[in-house]
């Protein structure tokens, strides 16, 4: 049973990396080059990997007859098992024994208290939960200690990874924020670095102990063994490793005065704490005395709550216990640690507490920065598809579930699997801190990390807002982090909310990308555009400008920018509608898409915007698919619709059976920049099964358009 449980998972898994493993081939067996210089040289790459497509769509459906197989013999296996217990009473009794023995270690519920606050905060607490989760057997609640923005982030990522046998519990840092904010702190980690400090009030009453852990903590063990630690205090309210440094000896420089500690002091990256104790003896009332008097002297703390707590235990030596050194093996600049792994080889925490971080100075310090690497970059979706449950033998999610009442015999499973997977995401992944202004406009898009380059350049057209999802995998988002910190232009930038999706499945799932992007909007309206095209300068501007006009805060109505192309991977951008129309007659530039689907766009009657001069409506038309700028409180893009084709038909059909008016405006415009042809266009155009499947969710997406609309949305039904 265990081996078949295992073999589940193993297809699960190669069924989700094949295809990422797949691109990565394509890129290095391809004919030259990032860079196309030719129509006949995209041609050849299409014909390549529609080749490609065909293999790899024949391993896909081995893999399916073979998890389709698998998940047969576990299921007869477990009604033979069932069986065999019903007929065996006296075995069965003695086994459920054991397994409630078993349930009972594997099912006590572990706490761990986190202050985690603000954007980067929230990057480095994902690559702790993960080291956690990788080792972990037993249930988890997270109590996060966060500010406004981390809350935001943490709630989106927890709801979205939807992990087995976990739950999360945030509160607010502005609850206790009187309680420390008269200490004067100068740790990089700011007021942060103090609420470790009101743990015993911030956390509920009826919470007894708990593992308070920093930020920068990698975990090489299962947290379980720290938790049965609790065993070992008696009377202690603490557990602490004792610091590995000099600097409570006062050794560190000449003049250095450290607050005062228990011999080398203790670090508290790592605690056991008990709650029930500390609120016993008024732990709030006894820390504060001891820092009122000490900051008499010492003015201000440098270690933010350990300088406090050290302090507290040099006069209450009874409330601590000493932890062995390998539950938190510290690596800063000055670090005595070595003394501890050199004699104790089973490491259990790694604490990066320097704020070098993996730039700290240390002999073994790619042994270190290897094992947190290979958490920071570890698929994270493999953690949620871990197969064990308190009680149960399988722990099904929602989402589980309807994914297994989609009948595998369904040759578009793939498609409906897709529109029901819950993506992990990690909104707002670096810093963002902007204010709206009245009538202010965000620019929404999606991307992935063959489109990264446009980036720089999009933000040298547009001045306002941007809202970003990109897909990525754990690695890759790694590889984001490193481009945006090494570029100036992004930097630069705090009004860009960069929105990770992690990847899961097989299609591009570019409409689920489109709703994260327009979900995390802090603006009242919003320009629906692809990473591709390059706005006109001013078009911010003009847009603020625009929406005000049209009173889109009032009226259904959606405002129709433009979209132009050019063939060429060096353009003069056009700085004016004359030098556009000018381009235009020399064949710099076309009408978008004019050549293979101009329909799409016909609707926006590119020969009267020529000569426009004032807006004017462009009346719906089978297939149009215009970029808009509209109110942010529309209906969203329909998720069944993933990859190539009518992911952006269908957003336009809806809203256009909404009672939404298509107003082109006169001086607006946007042009499509040239690239590589993207995986699942190569797709959509070499697999039959692939047109097959897009053909049967247009009618079922029209279908449902005519039953939620009536009689006014019988016109949709006759688009092909």
């Amino acid at each position: 049973m265990i081996r078949l449980k295992k073999n589940i998972l193993l297809f699960l898994v190669i069924a989700g990396a094949f295809p990422v493993l797949f691109l990565v081939y394509v890129a290095l067996h391809s004919d030259g080059a990032t860079e196309f210089n030719s129509q006949e040289s995209l041609e050849r790459l299409e014909t390549k990997l529609a080749s490609k497509i065909r293999e790899l769509e024949q391993h896909n459906n081995y893999l399916q007859q073979k998890l389709s197989k698998t998940r047969t013999q576990y299921l007869n296996l477990q009604l033979a098992v069932s069986l065999s217990n019903q007929s065996d009473s006296s075995l069965a009794n003695h086994s459920r024994l054991d397994c409630m023995k078993q349930a009972f270690n594997n099912c006590e519920v572990i706490h761990v208290a986190i202050v985690c606050a603000g954007h980067n905060a929230t990057r480095d607490v994902v690559t702790l939960i993960k080291s956690v989760l990788f080792h972990r057997k037993n249930r988890l609640h997270f109590h996060f200690i966060s500010d406004f923005s981390a809350e935001i982030i943490i709630r989106n990522l927890f709801k979205s990874w939807n992990l087995n046998e976990l739950e999360v519990s945030i509160y607010p840092t502005k609850t206790v924020h009187e309680d420390i904010s008269w200490i004067p702190n100068k740790h990089y980690s700011g007021i942060y670095g103090l609420m470790k400090l009101v743990l015993p009030k911030i956390l509920p009453v009826d919470l007894r102990k708990v593992i308070v852990l920093d930020t920068d903590i990698t975990f090489a063990s299962d947290i379980a063994e720290l938790w049965k630690l609790f065993g070992v205090l008696a009377k202690e309210a603490l557990g602490l490793v004792e610091n590995q440094s000099d600097w409570y000896l006062g050794k560190l420089w000449k003049n250095h005065q450290p607050w005062p500690a228990l011999g080398r002091g203790f670090n508290t990256g790592v605690m056991l704490m008990n709650l029930a104790i500390l609120r016993g003896i008024d732990w709030m009332r006894i820390w504060r005395q001891v820092a009122e008097k000490e900051l008499q002297v010492m003015l201000h703390t440098a270690l933010a709550d350990q300088d406090i707590i050290n302090s507290v235990l040099k006069q209450h030596p009874q409330l601590v216990k000493t932890l062995p050194c390998q539950w938190n093996v510290q690596l800063s600049d000055n670090t005595r640690s070595e003394q501890c792994y050199s004699e104790v080889t089973d490491l259990k925490i790694i604490h990066w507490n320097s704020p070098m971080k993996l730039k700290v100075k240390n002999k073994h310090i790619e042994f270190f920065r290897n094992l947190y690497l290979t958490f920071l970059e570890y698929d994270g979706n493999l953690l949620r598809r871990e197969l064990f449950g308190c009680g149960s033998n399988l722990t099904y999610s929602s989402v589980q579930q309807q994914i297994s009442e989609i009948s595998e015999d369904d040759e578009c499973y793939d498609f409906r699997r897709e529109r029901i997977i819950v993506h992990r995401t990690h909104i707002f992944y670096l810093d963002y801190n902007y204010t709206a202004v009245e009538w202010d406009v965000t620019l929404v898009a999606q991307l992935s990390m063959d489109r990264l380059q446009m980036l720089e350049t999009i933000c040298k057209h547009w001045e306002g807002p941007i809202s970003l999802a990109l897909y990525m995998s754990d690695a890759e988002a790694q590889q984001f982090l490193r481009y945006a910190h090494g570029s100036e232009t992004l930097m630069n930038r705090n009004n860009i909310g960069y929105h990770v999706v992690y990847k899961d499945g097989q299609y591009y799932p570019v409409n689920y990308l489109r709703n994260v992007a327009m979900q995390q909007v802090h603006t009242e309206f919003m320009f629906l555009s692809d990473i591709d095209f390059l706005p006109m300068y001013g078009l911010y501007e003009y847009l603020k400008t625009a929406v005000r006009m049209a009173d889109l805060r009032n009226q259904h109505k959606a405002l129709v920018i433009p979209a132009f192309e050019t063939q060429r991977y060096r353009l003069t951008y056009p700085l004016s509608k004359a030098q556009l129309l000018s381009q235009l007659d020399t064949g710099e530039l076309y009408t978008f898409r004019y050549h293979v689907w101009a329909k799409g766009h016909a609707a926006t009657n590119y020969e009267k915007w020529k000569n426009a001069s004032s807006p004017y409506t462009a009346k719906w038309e089978m297939d149009f698919e215009p970029y808009i700028a509209v109110n942010k409180n529309i209906p969203l893009f329909d998720q069944r619709f993933v990859g190539f084709g009518w992911n952006k038909v269908s957003h336009i059909m809806q809203l256009d059976a909404d009672g939404y008016e298509f107003v082109v405006l006169p001086n607006a415009f946007i042009i499509h920049m040239p690239h590589a042809p993207s995986f699942d266009i190569a797709k959509f155009r070499s697999s039959s099964l692939y047109r097959r499947c897009l053909s049967r969710l247009k009618q079922e997406f029209q279908r449902d358009l005519s039953q939620k609309y009536g009689i006014k949305a019988l016109k949709y039904l006759s688009v092909e």
